[in-house]
């Protein structure tokens, strides 16, 4: 397998929960593009974290992290930043692990990122014809509460999870607050990181919704995950009035 030569700066972070062998060629895709690969395994109950442990004695390129219960998204990239702080990463590439984004374009974004270290490089989703009408609409409502938030600080999408974020900045907003450690960090995390002054590039990115029998499984749960994200909301507005003569500083500055 042709990989570049291993980053030390840079890494793939994929978090993962009950995914299914999806996530084996999600692994195996990035690894062919990028090295290191690193998997979370968010108290999965399936049998893929000791696959994947396997597949990682074989691989020098790939980590596998194990965590014991289900934690949330937000939990496993946390692991994932702090294990990856530790070991002298400065940047985390974050992709899910069903298939939906494109590990072909790591390599583009990982660049961008070394070109523009203090950025944060957000994917902005292009749809085709298959993507369900309710994920879209539902995308559009979160932007346009993101954008307000922010006071249209540059987020081209709220909910898409392929990113490369700065791991300091990342850590220390995570550390210093409990929320965004389930379905909410990817919101939550873009808006607080634009708060904290990050740039923003958006680079579009296709995204792929698997059906069931691709081996597309979701994990959202609708009164739950949606109750979940209204409550952030609300935080993050009550968050924005006060930073609002920040933000419009900034806006003229």
């Amino acid at each position: 397998m042709l990989v570049p030569p291993a980053s030390s700066t840079h890494l793939v972070l994929i978090p993962t929960y009950n995914t299914g062998s999806e996530v084996y060629r999600t692994v195996l895709q990035a690894r062919s593009f990028w090295d290191p690969v690193w998997v979370v395994v968010d108290g999965s109950t399936d049998g893929t974290g000791d696959e994947l442990v396997k597949i990682a004695r074989g691989d020098p390129g790939l980590d596998t992290l194990l965590l014991d219960r289900n934690q949330g998204k937000g939990a496993a990239v946390l692991a994932g930043l702090e294990n990856a702080a530790k070991r002298g990463f400065t940047h985390v590439l974050v992709m899910d692990a069903d298939g939906q984004h494109p590990a072909e374009q790591i390599p583009e974004f990982m660049q961008t990122s070394l070109r523009e270290p203090q950025a944060l490089i957000f994917g902005k989703p292009v749809f085709d014809s298959d993507a369900p009408r309710i994920r879209v609409l539902g995308r559009k409502v979160s932007n346009s509460f993101a954008h307000i938030e922010t006071l249209w600080g540059g987020i081209g999408d709220s909910l898409y999870g392929f990113r490369v974020y700065p791991i300091a900045p990342l850590l220390d907003l995570m550390r210093s607050n409990k929320w965004m450690r389930r379905f909410d960090f990817d919101v939550e995390a873009a808006v607080r990181l634009v708060w904290r002054g990050l740039p923003v590039r958006n680079l579009p990115s296709p995204v792929r919704y698997l059906r069931v029998d691709e081996g597309g499984i979701s994990h959202f749960k609708y009164v739950r995950d949606n109750a979940l994200l209204t409550w952030m909301h609300i935080r993050l507005l009550v968050g924005f009035l006060i930073r609002l003569p920040l933000l419009i500083a900034r806006r003229f500055r």
